[in-house]
């Protein structure tokens, strides 16, 4: 088990299910408040993930098809040569990863996402911006319940968001078979 701490905690273990999400720089507003203490975890996260939903703040390059795909090519490549995918989405401003890792997660997050975004910023004309957020959310799966219910929550997504009228519609989803 691979524990380590930046402003949150991050637990990985080798072979056990990670729910994962990583958004664009600067896609949450600057001096939001942060849900209540009160909340359990899950509860805030659905907060954050609601104000990602919306994509009324800043940048929304992963709506562009362009973009997205590159991306999706790079969470095939970087993330499925190390890992099991069980689900996947690319919203506008941030996705979410289902997967079962075979290596270090830290590594495999660190290797897609720079690599995505050297990618990204170049199809961009971008250069010396930030494309991801530094941190990404991720917490460890603890039963199979609960993994059925993230999949349902990741492939969902689109169109609870808005984006689709059914999930496999959505080209940016697992579900859509893509």
């Amino acid at each position: 088990m691979e524990i380590s701490h930046r402003r949150l905690p991050h637990i990985h273990a080798v072979g056990r299910p990670l729910f994962v999400t990583f958004r664009l720089h600067g896609s949450l507003p600057a001096g939001r408040e942060f849900p209540k203490a009160s909340l359990t975890s899950g509860e805030a996260f659905v907060a954050m993930d609601r104000l990602l939903d919306t994509a009324r703040f800043g940048p929304i390059h992963l709506k562009r098809p362009e973009v997205a795909e590159l991306v999706r090519g790079c969470i095939r490549h970087c993330a499925s040569a190390d890992s099991d995918m069980h689900a996947r989405v690319i919203m506008p401003n941030h996705v979410h990863l289902l997967i079962t890792p075979h290596s270090n997660v830290s590594e495999l997050l660190r290797r897609l996402k720079g690599y995505s975004a050297r990618q990204a910023n170049r199809l961009l004309g971008r250069r010396g911006q930030p494309f991801w957020q530094d941190e990404s959310y991720d917490h460890l799966v603890r039963n199979r319940e609960e993994s059925r219910r993230i999949e349902r929550y990741i492939i969902n997504n689109p169109v609870n968001a808005g984006l689709a009228e059914s999930a496999d519609r959505f080209p940016w989803s697992s579900a859509a078979g893509v």
